[in-house]
C-alpha cells in the first residue's frame, strides 16, 4: 500500500517528467534531460533551501552571545538551556529547521535514484497513456560521458562540487587564540566540520564510482545548484548589510 502510494505521487511523476524531457531535448540526450529534471526539483524544494541558508547564517551571527551564554550557565544546563532557546526565539531561529528539509528530500532523492537506476532504459510499466517511449535515447552526454556505465571522471567531479558545497555551507572554523582552554563540545564539532569537509567528499566520490554515472550526474548537478544558490544569498545579504552612501 505505501510503496504503491509512493510510486503513484513521486516516482511515476519524475519518471514520465523524464520521458518527456527525452522527447523534447535535441538529439534525445538522457543527461540533458536529467540536467533538466534535477534543476526543477531543486526550484521546487528552494523555498526550504533558501530558509536554511538563512536559518545557518543567523546562527553563526548569534555564535558570540550563545557562548556568552553558555559560560554564564555552565554550572546550570537547565537555565543554560532554557537561555539557549531564548536566544533563538529572540533571532526568529528555529534549530531544527535543517531536519525538515533532509526529512522531505530524503523520499525525493530515493524516487530520483529508482528513476536513474531502475527506469532507464525507459519502459511502458509507469509511463502515462498520454506519452509515449521516445524512439532513441542518447546516453552519451554532451557526447563526453557514458551515463549507462560507470565513471570516474564523474566519480571525481561529484567529489570535487560536495567539497566546495559543504565549505560553503559549513561555518568556518574560528582561529585558536593561545591560552585559550579546550572545550569538549567545541573540539567535537571542529573534529565533525573537518571530518565534513575533506572526509564525506571522499566517501561521496566513491559512492558514486560503483553508480552509472547518471546518478552522479544529478549528484553533480544538484551541488552546483546548491553551490550557486549559496552565492546568490551571500551576495544579497552583503548587498543589504552594505551601508548607504550619504
Amino acid at each position: 500500500m505505501i510503496s504503491n502510494i509512493y510510486y503513484t505521487i513521486l516516482y511515476e511523476p519524475f519518471y514520465n517528467i523524464l520521458v518527456f524531457l527525452a522527447h523534447i531535448v535535441p538529439g534525445a540526450d538522457i543527461g540533458i534531460s536529467v540536467v533538466i529534471l534535477t534543476i526543477f526539483v531543486r526550484l521546487i524544494i528552494s523555498p526550504l533551501s533558501h530558509k536554511q541558508i538563512h536559518t545557518q547564517r543567523k546562527m553563526k551571527a548569534m555564535e558570540g552571545e550563545m557562548t556568552l551564554v553558555k559560560k554564564k550557565f555552565e554550572n546550570d544546563k537547565n537555565e543554560q538551556t532554557r537561555q539557549i532557546m531564548e536566544l533563538y526565539k529572540k533571532h526568529g531561529v528555529n534549530p531544527f529547521s535543517g531536519f525538515l528539509l533532509i526529512l522531505i528530500q530524503i523520499p525525493i532523492l530515493l524516487a530520483l535514484y529508482f528513476v536513474f537506476t531502475r527506469g532507464i532504459p525507459f519502459t511502458t510499466t509507469h509511463l502515462y497513456s498520454f506519452l509515449t517511449l521516445p524512439g532513441q535515447i542518447n546516453f552519451e552526454f554532451l557526447g563526453l560521458i557514458d551515463l549507462g556505465a560507470k565513471s570516474i571522471t564523474m566519480a571525481l567531479l561529484v567529489g570535487v562540487s560536495q567539497y566546495f558545497q559543504i565549505s560553503l555551507a559549513l561555518p568556518p572554523s574560528a582561529p585558536k587564540k593561545e591560552g585559550d582552554s579546550k572545550n569538549f563540545g567545541e573540539e567535537l564539532a571542529k573534529s565533525m566540520n573537518t571530518n565534513m569537509r575533506y572526509v564525506m567528499p571522499v566517501i561521496i566520490a566513491f559512492v558514486t564510482a560503483s553508480f552509472p554515472a547518471v546518478v552522479g550526474l544529478y549528484w553533480l548537478t544538484s551541488n552546483l545548484f546548491s553551490i550557486g544558490h549559496e552565492l546568490i544569498v551571500r551576495r544579497k545579504a552583503k548587498i543589504i548589510s552594505a551601508p548607504t552612501p550619504t
